[in-house]
């Protein structure tokens, strides 16, 4: 492990485009790893009664694991990159996209988290005027770590991540994702039902950055949502780019058809034709 001299920048010096993606993928890898841990440990007790509380519905839940994992992200990220703002699920935080940013999902996947489902993880990645630049995923349950630099390529413990081959949609196995709000999600289950005609099959596992992590190792031949948010994405999305996954972030504009809200992230030779599905369906709006 680097020291924490190593890995701290210099407040004093103002961001150039010489980041170094490489030490910020680094932190980024520490620190999931640790708030991984912490939620793992206190999971039993995170999730008692009393312990859990709800956001936007009542199917929306936080619990005290989300918080205390936060916590810990900002406490380290205080200590090893002094002077960087942070936006988290949680806590919130400027919302400004200038300069560097760190954006945190302290458990993304926390109804999976309530359950016992083990497929929820921490995310964190560090962006440069919007766009992430370093990222880690990491697994509490499995100690996986997923990571990616700009430029570096994507890993799995160590292992370089590629997409799958795919190139015919109706073979494809596709991801996916349901909102809370109970009308939505009625809308989008219609709209996805539709949709299953054009593909192999659909996926639904409650965790869109373990989701992004899939089809940059080839378990997901892709993978859309609509309406998540950037701590959502911010890791995931780099790393399956990385992973050679071409990638159609949310607000990145309608020109193709799809929503304001809409992510898409596939394999290079079936992008077009999912977008074309999803346009065609209905399921790439709601």
């Amino acid at each position: 492990m680097q020291t924490l001299t190593a890995l701290c920048c210099d407040v004093n010096v103002g961001l150039t485009a010489d980041v170094d993606t490489e030490t910020l993928r680094t932190v980024a890898v520490q620190v999931a790893g640790e708030a991984a841990e912490l939620a793992r440990s206190i999971r039993d007790e995170s999730v008692t009664a009393g312990s859990v509380g709800t956001k936007s519905t009542e199917t929306d839940v936080v619990t005290a694991g989300d918080h205390a994992a936060e916590r810990l992200v900002r406490e380290r990220l205080a200590e090893l990159r002094p002077g960087e703002s942070v936006l988290g699920e949680e806590e919130g935080g400027a919302s400004a996209l200038d300069g560097l940013r760190w954006v945190v999902d302290p458990i993304d996947g926390t109804v999976n988290y309530l359950y016992g489902y083990p497929w929820f993880a921490v995310s964190l990645a560090a962006q440069v005027d919007g766009r992430s630049v370093a990222g880690a995923v990491v697994e509490p349950v499995s100690g996986r770590v997923w990571s990616a630099a700009e430029g570096a390529g994507a890993f799995c413990d160590g292992a370089r991540l590629t997409v799958s081959g795919a190139q015919r949609l109706d073979l494809a196995l596709v991801g996916t994702g349901f909102a809370y709000d109970q009308q939505r999600r009625s809308a989008q289950a219609a709209a996805t039902a539709r949709l299953l005609g054009e593909v192999r099959d659909i996926r639904r596992s409650g965790a869109a950055s373990l989701d992004l992590c899939a089809v940059a190792a080839g378990w997901l031949d892709a993978y859309f949502e609509v309406g998540l948010k950037r701590w959502d994405w911010a890791a995931g999305a780099l790393i399956a780019q990385e992973a050679g996954a071409r990638l159609r972030l949310p607000q990145e504009g309608s020109a193709d058809g799809l929503g304001d809200e809409a992510l898409l992230c596939a394999t290079p030779e079936i992008a077009d034709p999912l977008t074309e599905a999803l346009v065609r369906t209905g399921a790439g709006e709601v």
